[in-house]
């Protein structure tokens, strides 16, 4: 009886790591068809076929929370926008409950005393958080188009000149630009998080756009014309991804998306995990809920299949971290099934190992790669941080599948800003005695379970070594050792600095 109890179990675990698999392949399947629909329609780059006689209005909005290091920055750095002053309006859209809004005041009187029309807009509470001070900035908005920038980014002379004309066509909604990076080469988190975005504007938003498939509006460095807006609703707050959300609604009322590869507006990388993992968090939970409040409606529209296909893997993206983490605690007992239920130098013992490395693993090289030569980087600047991105994309898994599920099945929750500091400024080593540590986080024991993840890691690849050809699937294992370690450690030292700086300043007050 306990054996055929026993027997059953191991085919139910083995089945249920094949379902796992099967599900993460299929999404690592999507990223080749991405790199081929951007390869495809690569000649298909957006061309400007007229311009404006007389240039229209256009309102700059800069939406900020709590950004005392960079408000002053991303004030001038608007105002030195190139473009005619009696066309050009300028928002500051402050939510502030420290002295960042004393900073923006003065900033902008001394704009405002320089020529500028720029106005301070200070809320005292933060009802529907960004996309609530979006939308009433949009009511008193005096421009046809709206162009926005987060706190953290630095908007080019000519970012204006070099867009505007593509809205001569009375059907584009909304033109992104791709984000380029500060402070790329800071540390190697800050390569990977580069490595990644560059895939997503690249191939993702390169493939979708020039493909005719829905792209989405990236929350900043992009303009949108203010009648699209309100056609598709205006901008709402029941999500946390208020930029995706009011992208799908408006394309599925029939507007046109242009996403310009060739203008790029630099920002700063969240230099530390905390932040890193509280963006990613936003991002997720954001996702999820915007997948749950649009996706029927996408499937029941009347799109072109690819598109409706190409949305469903868009949306339900985030779900895969989920797999991820379920292919994780299943790997231990799925190794030693392959050990003991399949006979040596089977084929059945490498079919798995094949299916990983193949259709999961090499996929996402081939996708990021691809990206990193398509911006005309050498081969080894495209292949060297490609271990690191996968293995950070396999650590953060807990903390993103936490968030997808709270996306699904909890709240909306609270707009949880990623903190900005000004890249450029500690790189020539000033010092934040209130940086990112004091990050808002209600999960403390992430850390340990990912760190708990990384040692049992290790025990799989030291049991997939001791049978015959272990060897083969050693490198996949070693990137869910590698990845789950470094994101808990990082957490961990994060959190521990931040308590430092809590307990000195608690010390220093009289």
């Amino acid at each position: 009886m306990l054996t055929d109890i026993w027997q059953y179990l191991q085919y139910f675990l083995l089945a249920l790591y094949l379902l796992v698999l099967l599900v993460v392949c299929i999404y690592g399947f999507h990223r080749y068809v991405l790199v081929y629909l951007y390869y495809k329609h690569k000649h298909l780059s957006p061309t400007l076929t007229s311009c404006f006689r007389e240039l229209p209005k256009i309102t700059i909005q800069l939406p900020m929370f709590n950004e005392r290091y960079v408000a002053k920055r991303v004030i001038e750095q608007a105002c030195a926008v190139e473009y005619p002053s009696d066309r050009l309006e300028i928002q500051v859209l402050d939510d502030s409950t420290d002295d960042t809004t004393e900073i923006a005041r003065e900033t902008v009187e001394r704009m405002r005393a320089e020529g500028h029309d720029i106005v301070l807009l200070h809320r005292t509470n933060r009802v529907g958080f960004k996309a609530g001070a979006l939308q009433e900035g949009l009511a008193v908005a005096k421009g046809e188009f709206l162009c926005i920038f987060d706190a953290d980014f630095i908007p080019p002379r000519d970012v204006l000149l070099d867009t505007v004309h593509h809205f001569t066509d009375a059907q584009v909604a909304m033109l992104q630009t791709r984000w380029d990076h500060v402070n790329r080469d800071q540390s190697v988190l800050t390569q990977a998080q580069a490595v990644l975005l560059d895939g997503h504007f690249v191939m993702e938003h390169g493939a979708r756009n020039r493909s005719g498939r829905f792209i989405n509006f990236n929350g900043t460095a992009g303009i949108w014309r203010k009648s699209a807006i309100a056609d598709a609703g205006g901008w709402q707050h029941d999500t946390l991804t208020e930029d995706l959300d009011l992208s799908y609604r408006a394309q599925l009322r029939g507007w046109r998306f242009i996403f310009l590869d060739s203008t790029r507006v630099p920002a700063e990388l969240p230099p530390e995990m905390l932040a890193f993992k509280a963006q990613q968090h936003r991002w997720t939970k954001g996702g999820a809920q915007t997948c749950k409040k649009l996706l029927p409606t996408v499937l029941a529209s009347n799109c072109p299949w690819p598109v409706k296909v190409e949305a469903f893997f868009h949306l339900t993206s985030n779900v895969v971290y989920l797999f991820v983490t379920l292919l994780s605690l299943l790997l231990f007992p799925a190794i030693y099934l392959k050990l003991h239920i399949f006979p040596e130098q089977s084929w059945q013992r490498y079919v798995v190992d094949l299916m990983l490395l193949g259709l999961a693993t090499f996929s996402a090289s081939t996708f990021y790669i691809a990206s990193q030569r398509e911006l005309r980087r050498g081969w080894w600047d495209s292949i060297k941080y490609i271990p690191a991105i996968m293995s950070l994309g396999i650590g953060i898994a807990i903390n993103n599948s936490r968030a997808m599920l709270q996306g699904f099945f909890g709240q909306v929750g609270e707009f949880v800003r990623t903190p900005k500091y000004g890249a450029t400024e500690q790189q020539r080593g000033l010092q934040r005695k209130d940086q990112i540590y004091r990050i808002k986080s209600d999960f403390h024991w992430q850390p340990w379970i990912e760190l708990f993840m990384g040692f049992y890691m290790i025990m799989c690849l030291v049991l997939s070594l001791m049978g015959p050809g272990g060897w083969f699937g050693a490198p996949f294992l070693f990137l869910f050792a590698a990845g789950y370690l470094y994101v808990g450690f990082s957490s961990l030292r994060s959190e521990w600095h931040r308590h430092r700086l809590a307990l000195a300043g608690a010390n220093s007050t009289p």
